[in-house]
C-alpha cells in the first residue's frame, strides 16, 4: 500500500523537526546533572589515573569521547553555527574556534597553568549565552554595536581551551610522553569536533527548508541562553560549595 503523499506535507515534518530540535537542546543542558557532572566518567578516570608511557590511542578516543559528549561546546557550536549559510563562513568560524581551544590546551597543560575549573567552565556556559545573545541581535538592539563575531569565537575558544586543560590537569599525568599524548588528545578532540558538526550541520540544514526555521528561532536562541544560564548557575554552585 503507498503512503499518501500528505503524509509527507511540510509542516507536519517542520513541527516535528523543530519539537525534536529543541528536545536534543533540552538533552544537551540536562545530561551534566544527570551524568556527566563535573569532570569525566569514572572508566576515564581509571585509565587516566593508571596511565604509563605513551598511548596514542586511548588518548585519540578520550579527547574524541570528550568532545562528542561536551555539552557545554555542543551548545556553543550550536550557537555558532545557527546563522551560517555558507561552507567558508562554517570553515573560518570552525578554524578560529580550534585555533583558540588547540593553543590554551596544550599551553595550559604543558606550562602547568593552573585555572579553576568550576570559574573556567562558568565562562564557557557564559559564552553560550553570549552566541544565543549574540544570533537573537541584543547587542545591536541594546548597544547599538555588535562585537566582531571572529573574535569572540575566537576568544571564547582560548577559555574552552582551558577548560579542556584542567580536566588533564586533574590527574598529574606523568611526564613520560605527555607532549605525544596530549597531541593525540587534541587530535581526538578534533575529531570528535568533525563528528559533531556533521550532525549539527546535517540537523540545520535541514531544518532551514522550512518556515519554522526562521519561526522558531528566537525561541531556539533565547533556550541556547537558558542553557548557558543553567551551565553558569551549576558550575559557580560547585564553586561557593568547594571553596567553603
Amino acid at each position: 500500500m503507498q503512503i499518501p503523499q500528505k503524509a509527507f506535507e511540510k509542516p507536519i515534518a517542520s513541527r516535528f523537526l523543530s519539537v525534536g530540535f529543541y528536545f536534543a537542546l533540552f538533552l544537551l543542558a540536562a545530561i551534566p546533572f544527570v551524568t556527566f557532572a563535573h569532570g569525566v566518567d569514572d572508566s576515564t578516570r581509571q585509565f587516566l589515573q593508571n596511565n604509563t608511557g605513551v598511548q596514542v590511542v586511548p588518548f585519540l578516543y578520550i579527547g574524541a569521547k570528550h568532545m562528542v559528549t561536551g555539552y557545554d561546546h555542543l551548545l556553543f557550536l550550536v550557537g555558532v553555527l545557527f546563522f551560517l549559510y555558507r561552507g567558508r563562513d562554517v570553515l573560518l568560524y570552525v578554524s578560529m574556534f580550534t585555533i583558540g581551544h588547540s593553543l590554551t590546551l596544550m599551553t595550559g597543560v604543558l606550562a602547568n597553568i593552573q585555572v579553576n575549573a568550576y570559574l573556567i567552565d562558568a565562562v564557557i556556559g557564559l559564552s553560550v549565552v553570549y552566541k544565543g545573545f549574540d544570533n537573537l541581535g541584543g547587542f545591536k538592539q541594546i548597544f547599538g554595536k555588535q562585537p566582531n563575531p571572529k573574535a569572540a569565537v575566537l576568544i571564547f575558544g582560548l577559555f574552552h581551551g582551558f577548560g579542556l586543560a584542567t580536566k588533564i590537569q586533574e590527574f598529574e599525568l606523568p611526564q613520560e610522553g605527555i607532549l605525544t599524548n596530549l597531541l593525540s588528545f587534541n587530535l581526538g578532540v578534533e575529531l570528535g569536533q568533525l563528528l559533531a558538526l556533521m550532525f549539527i550541520l546535517l540537523v540545520i540544514n535541514f531544518w532551514r527548508q522550512f518556515s519554522s526555521f526562521q519561526k522558531f528561532s528566537f525561541v531556539t536562541n533565547t533556550a541556547l541562553m537558558s542553557a548557558g544560564f543553567m551551565l553558569i548557575g551549576l558550575q559557580l554552585t560547585g564553586y561557593f560549595v568547594n571553596k567553603f
